[in-house]
């Protein structure tokens, strides 16, 4: 059963980001597409990046890639941020398609593109997928056979669905709100939270590195990032947490 967190603590409202271009600039005149928001109190270190963009039910728009590449970049440097969640502000909806299939895009505003246009905002939207996971690499998730079976139907999957095929974690009975998968999203987080976060980052780079090579090269990887956490102040806290018998207090360092 879907366990509701019943208070969320927040004290910092929600922020657009800032323009720092000509471009982003013409975008601010606009009505934002994301807000960003720490949050407070148990929670510090959980940053979200709200998407909003009812209209196109979040389809990924020039304008919606260009924000969320702006948001990344930022928080990729801030140190307090030790885990980063995307939620929906369109209620029903996480980031749906517009007479599209593929991937979520706005094929109403690619439309207008031309060739070259599109070129390059296939490129920033790969770029995006780059940058925040997902279903770039369908082929190992799913094998060979199965990827060409989904890619070549289109076909749409529920969430039980995907999660029996292994391409999501969890799938979640909705709830009268709308936000259910929300809810435990957040409760993931709560967990990644207290970790060591230099530990966390470097896992992160030897499984997504390591699954694209082979076995004796993954491991090498892996080492590499070992050798990295050693020198750490966390690896010491976590030593000295276990023999002291209570919670390790990391601090990223």
């Amino acid at each position: 059963m879907q366990r509701v967190l019943t208070s969320l603590r927040l004290t910092r409202p929600w922020r657009s980001p800032p323009a720092r271009s000509c471009a982003s600039a013409a975008a601010a005149a606009r009505d934002p597409e994301i807000q960003v928001r720490a949050l407070e109190g148990p929670d510090k270190g959980i940053t979200e990046i709200l998407m909003n963009r009812p209209h196109a039910r979040n389809a990924l728009g020039n304008v919606l890639v260009s924000e969320l590449l702006e948001a990344l970049a930022r928080l990729r440097d801030d140190r307090q941020v030790r885990v980063l969640l995307f939620r929906s502000g369109v209620k029903g909806v996480f980031c749906a398609d517009v007479n599209s299939r593929l991937r979520g895009a706005d094929l109403k505003e690619r439309e207008q593109m031309s060739e070259a246009e599109v070129g390059v905002f296939v490129q920033r939207l790969r770029g995006l997928m780059n940058e925040i996971g997902g279903t770039q690499r369908l082929p190992r998730c799913l094998g060979v056979a199965l990827a060409k079976e989904l890619i070549f139907t289109g076909r749409r999957l529920s969430g039980t669905q995907a999660q029996a095929l292994g391409l999501v974690n969890h799938a979640v009975a909705q709830n009268e709100e709308g936000n259910a998968a929300y809810h435990r999203a957040r409760e993931l987080a709560q967990e990644i939270l207290p970790q060591a976060p230099i530990a966390v980052r470097l896992g992160k780079v030897a499984i997504d590195r390591g699954m694209e090579v082979d076995i004796a090269s993954g491991m090498a990887i892996e080492g590499m990032c070992y050798a990295q956490n050693i020198p750490t102040q966390d690896r010491l806290e976590g030593m000295a947490a276990f023999r002291e018998k209570r919670p390790p207090r990391f601090v990223g360092e």
